[in-house]
């Protein structure tokens, strides 16, 4: 493709953006920005919540991973059904009842001060590095395709990529995530769909030979029962369950769009709908990575060095114009669908959790609120910067891993919140929250020596939110100080 073209492209797709902010954009006001006013479609938010949560990471990474681990990664797809019933089923009746803005308001009611601006700490250093990932993987693309032909350099490719995304969020918020991830969603979707139908009519495939072909090559092996290693079935089941419920339910990006559904009936009926249009969309990029290898083993093409390069090197290089028009579509929908509700999210958690905007007057809560947005700009900017210059690993796995212990406090904290009515000494709270990560990176760096060759893979998180648990635990206050707390009458509501 002609710069000129993938530019025309990109301006298009931006120009529908424009105008889907500018409709639903108007006489917003802060309640606009952080829950729409709670009047969203649920239905709408459901398809919408997909491309947010497949993304870049998973449109460019899963199908090349397939090339390194197989389809070991739907055995942790499984884990995510188990974890979103337990999202509908525990987390959705908790924060309706508790008429929550941000979800770590929870940990105030529960514990106190010093939980709550832990939590919310956890989560926007977490979603910062996350979404700048992800971020990161759309950059490159766009550098490939556009920027590389004029000599532009990477940092003004990331500047005019997040500086794109900041005009059309700014106003309205999450009000306007809910519909522009809908259009985001769809572009991703028939991307993949017509990337895989270009790779079966280059093949001369029909429906049967493609079904032949996917089920017979070792590439889509799925089940790993080796307990040494990071891929066993047990560990990433498990480690699917939780990190759904902690990079998800716990997760103000993912459950601010939840908590913009009129009630907690439609909101559990939006996760179960888009769990499971999450899974078979999910199945849809493994087949992908399987056509992808197949397609280059045929036409005796050098796979690229890194595992992340290879379906945008064949889709923007060997499948043709029309093929490399919905790619370059599908990447910018994915980046933009999970960066967009990320830069909102850690704007409402900071304005909401840390800065208290509420109890500030009207006319400044507007002007605070824009200068934390773009303040979550530049910083989401300097860290795709920083990560550029040092990445070395598929994307995939560096995502889930840095979860593994940014998240894992949260699912602590929260766990132990809901399952206990122990109160605990909130000033010393900070102090388990940052104990529990560091000796998780330690236990990882040095399992195989200490546990007989063990590797820890996703469910490290596990561990790290095991030993925020029990440093809570320790942290008790006398049984004779224990009152009645928040938990009891969550757990009550949740049971009726």
């Amino acid at each position: 493709m002609t710069p000129i073209l993938v530019f025309g492209i990109i301006a298009g797709y931006f120009l529908l953006l424009m105008a889907i902010s500018h409709f639903t954009s108007k006489k917003a006001d802060n309640s606009t920005f952080f829950t729409a006013n709670r009047n969203s479609p649920w239905f709408l938010v459901a398809f919408g919540m997909v491309g947010a949560t497949l993304s870049g990471v998973t449109f460019i990474s899963v199908p090349g991973e397939v090339g390194n681990s197989n389809w070991t990664y739907l055995q942790f797809v499984m884990g995510n059904m188990v974890g979103y019933a337990v999202i509908a089923l525990v987390l959705i009746p908790v924060f309706y009842n508790l008429k929550l803005v941000s979800i770590y308001e929870y940990l105030q009611k529960r514990f106190g001060r010093n939980s709550y601006l832990t939590g919310s700490g956890f989560f926007l250093v977490s979603q910062t590095i996350g979404a700048s990932f992800r971020l990161f993987l759309a950059a490159l693309v766009l550098q490939m395709a556009f920027f590389d032909a004029f000599g532009i350099p990477f940092y003004v490719t990331v500047f005019v990529t997040i500086g794109l995304i900041w005009l059309y969020t700014f106003r309205g918020g999450i009000k306007t995530i809910v519909w522009t991830d809908t259009l985001q969603t769809s572009f991703l979707l028939i991307a993949v769909v017509i990337s895989i139908y270009m790779i079966v009519a280059q093949l001369d495939l029909n429906i049967s030979e493609v079904f032949k072909t996917v089920s017979k090559s070792e590439n889509s092996e799925i089940f790993d029962w080796n307990w040494r290693s990071d891929r066993n079935f047990f560990k990433t089941f498990l480690a699917g369950v939780f990190i759904t419920i902690a990079m998800n339910g716990l997760d103000q990006n993912v459950m601010q769009k939840n908590l913009t559904i009129k009630n907690t009936r439609d909101a559990q009926k939006n996760i179960f709908w888009f769990s499971l249009t999450f899974f078979f969309s999910t199945l849809l990029f493994l087949i992908l990575g399987v056509l992808l290898y197949a397609y280059t083993l045929e036409n005796n093409i050098a796979l690229p060095e890194k595992t992340d390069g290879l379906y945008p090197m064949l889709a923007l290089n060997h499948f043709g114009i029309a093929a490399g028009i919905v790619f370059l579509l599908g990447i910018i929908a994915a980046a933009f669908s999970s960066a967009d509700s990320a830069l909102t999210a850690l704007t409402t958690s900071f304005c909401v959790d840390i800065l208290d905007i509420q109890k500030g007057k009207l006319e400044n809560q507007k002007k605070t609120r824009l200068l934390v947005h773009i303040g979550f700009t530049i910083l989401m900017f300097c860290v795709i910067v920083i990560f550029n210059s040092f990445n070395d690993s598929s994307v995939v796995n560096s995502v889930f891993k840095v979860a593994g212990f940014t998240y894992g406090p949260l699912l602590g904290l929260f766990i132990f919140g809901l399952v206990s009515k122990v109160k605990v000494k909130d000033r010393w709270v900070p102090l388990v929250c940052i104990a529990a990560p560091v000796i998780s990176v330690i236990l990882d760096l040095y399992s195989t020596e200490w546990f007989f060759g063990y590797q820890f893979g996703f469910e490290i998180l596990l561990v790290n939110a095991a030993i925020t648990c029990l440093g809570l635990y320790l942290l008790k206050t006398p049984k004779k100080e224990t009152e009645a707390t928040p938990s009891e009458e969550v757990k009550e509501d949740v049971l009726v």
